[in-house]
């Protein structure tokens, strides 16, 4: 991984009934431009997708999604409309932030959710993009979002009915077995009490930390920004609203259209043991992607150091390539 860089320019872009996009770039500001893709939904960029660049050939963007991050308003904001935030908006605020920026094609790079974000923006906007590096690879398809709030609770059986049971008994209609989960944590993250969608929150964000650990590395630590109520509450907020609507995908999902992304080179990294999004997903995805790339860290899970290393000789191969373009 490269050293890391701090930014050279930030901002606050309006996109439109009050919402402000936070934006920011480092490295390069004549070199290639590059977008990374942070995940969740809900996460926020942070800075350590720096180091997956190298700051002297790229020119590196960043902006934290819709209703997260340094962005505003929170989607746990009194009033706060989730009709307002869905992919087609993020999309669009990709689209304002690229035009902002003065950017004609640029490099799109995501992790987990991010990778979703990056295929649907590049579906939608071929002519945009130079190249694609994803890592802990999803589409955000329903057998995958069944998987990791569903199916794998076989895995963590004991974590998967405390999970499964918080719901049960918040008397909102569901039964473990029958209804989907994800759609009644999305009710109890809307319910008009703060009080329900706090606890909401603390429940889905300590079910996330159970499935997300295997194969995370020997340095992996508990996400500490789980301990910040405002967070987890957003965090919570978005992924289970973009879960329960399949990230919004067109009908036939992201798979299904691959075909429009013919000739953007791509590279997939996915680890053998994340468990959280078996690399089935990557494995599909690459075979309807042609001329993409597909690495397996066998090793690793849904991130870890071998997953970054290889993240970031992804984006100095691709260099030489997209500098044609």
């Amino acid at each position: 991984m490269f050293p890391s860089c701090e930014p050279t320019a930030t901002g606050m872009l309006p996109v439109g009934n009050g919402h402000e996009i936070y934006w920011e770039e480092s490295g390069n500001p004549d070199g290639i431009p590059a977008i990374y893709l942070h995940g969740g939904p809900g996460s926020g960029a942070g800075n350590g997708y720096r180091r997956m660049f190298d700051p002297a050939l790229y020119r590196i963007i960043s902006l934290d999604q819709r209703g997260c991050g340094r962005s505003r308003p929170l989607a746990n904001k009194a009033g706060y409309d989730l009709a307002e935030n869905t992919t087609p908006h993020l999309i669009a605020d990709m689209e304002a932030v690229r035009r902002h920026l003065g950017v004609r094609r640029w490099l799109l790079s995501g992790a987990s959710w991010g990778s979703t974000l990056a295929l649907a923006y590049a579906q939608a906007h071929p002519d945009k993009v130079r190249g694609i590096v994803l890592t802990a690879v999803t589409t955000t398809s329903a057998a995958e979002v069944e998987w990791i709030t569903e199916t794998v609770g076989r895995v963590f059986p004991e974590a998967w009915d405390e999970f499964a049971g918080y719901a049960a008994a918040a008397d909102i209609g569901y039964m473990p077995g029958k209804g989907r989960l994800v759609d009644a944590y999305a009710r109890l993250l809307s319910d008009p009490d703060p009080d329900v969608r706090g606890a909401a929150a603390v429940a889905w964000c300590r079910w996330e930390e159970v499935h997300i650990q295997i194969g995370a590395g020997a340095n992996k630590q508990r996400d500490s920004r789980y301990d910040d109520p405002s967070f987890r509450q957003v965090f919570a907020t978005l992924v289970t609203h973009y879960w329960s609507n399949l990230g919004f995908a067109p009908e036939g999902g992201l798979i299904g259209a691959m075909s429009k992304l013919a000739g953007i080179p791509g590279v997939l990294i996915h680890g053998r043991r994340d468990i959280s999004g078996p690399v089935q997903t990557a494995w599909d995805l690459h075979n309807a992607w042609r001329g993409s790339e597909l690495i397996v860290i066998e090793d690793e899970g849904h991130g870890g150091e071998r997953i970054a290393e290889a993240w970031a000789v992804a984006t100095s191969r691709l260099a030489a390539h997209t500098s044609r373009g």
